[in-house]
């Protein structure tokens, strides 16, 4: 991420993140009646014990000075969650590089351990995709090709998480609330996008989505921070009908930086044995 783009994602943050509180969440009186939803910027400077114009500079994207203490009262004063707040730091204390655009390297296709294999072979009746940090697709167990797609049959140049969340129809399809399902993702991608700052690859792909699904910028804009959301889905299988998983994403310690996406049938639904009649049964 370039200077001035990084900028610009730290504005964007700023005023999304204040948008979703309300005086009385942070106990402040609600006054008059406001125009847009959320906290007035001198609202959120006086939580935080900043200068109202020092806080407009830097949600503006002005290229200003912040320490760590000071991002640690705005971070406060948004109501920030753990993930939210390592994603303002990386943004904010990089702010004032000048390193410029930094050079996107291919990457190649990390391996799967051993290990890892045996993992995804295991959870037979547990729909799991394994990627990396720029969401790529690098593994799946046979329960996730069933329930989603069979990711064999797509080129591994287009297995791309987000980007098949928004191209298949089979996808978009699948959940029976597809933003819910979607914004998970997008959550995970979005620490990425604030953890690995000076790969201009994530730049280049978020200009790629916005041009090329109108649906998708809208989203990423509400997109949440977190490194391991933990949500239900519901979705509505071609043949197997309704069925409910929780998800749980996990990441791999070491070198590879691999997560996996496991998707747990909901307790007390008849979710796992309809998974299994769909992978017992003949094709």
């Amino acid at each position: 991420m370039n200077h001035a783009a990084r900028l610009a994602a730290l504005s964007a943050f700023l005023k999304n993140q204040r948008s979703k509180l309300s005086p009385e969440t942070v106990g402040l009186p609600a006054g008059i009646r406001r125009r847009t939803a959320g906290l007035r910027r001198e609202e959120v400077a006086q939580l935080a014990g900043v200068s109202t114009t020092w806080y407009t500079w830097l949600e503006q994207g002005r290229d200003i000075q912040a320490s760590p203490q000071v991002l640690d009262a705005v971070a406060g004063a948004l109501r920030l969650t753990r993930d939210e707040r390592s994603y303002l730091f990386s943004l904010a204390l990089d702010a004032g590089s000048s390193s410029g655009t930094a050079a996107s390297q291919p990457e190649p296709t990390p391996e799967l351990s051993h290990s890892l294999l045996r993992i995804l072979k295991e959870l037979r009746y547990c729909p799991t995709i394994v990627s990396d940090r720029r969401c790529r697709i690098v593994g799946w167990n046979e329960a996730a090709a069933h329930v989603f797609l069979d990711f064999g049959l797509i080129p591994a140049e287009e297995r791309n998480m987000i980007s098949l969340l928004f191209s298949r129809q089979e996808l978009k399809r699948l959940a029976i609330n597809w933003e819910h399902f979607a914004s998970g993702f997008l959550a995970i991608f979005r620490s990425y996008y604030g953890q690995y700052v000076e790969d201009s690859w994530y730049e280049q792909f978020l200009r790629d989505m916005s041009e090329q699904h109108p649906d998708f910028q809208p989203l990423w804009e509400r997109s949440h921070v977190s490194t391991a959301p933990e949500v239900i889905i519901e979705f509505r299988h071609a043949k197997a009908g309704k069925m409910q998983f929780q998800l749980s994403s996990l990441q791999q310690h070491g070198d590879t930086d691999l997560r996996l996406s496991v998707y747990t049938p909901a307790p007390d639904t008849p979710t796992e044995s309809k998974l299994r009649k769909l992978l017992d049964s003949p094709s």
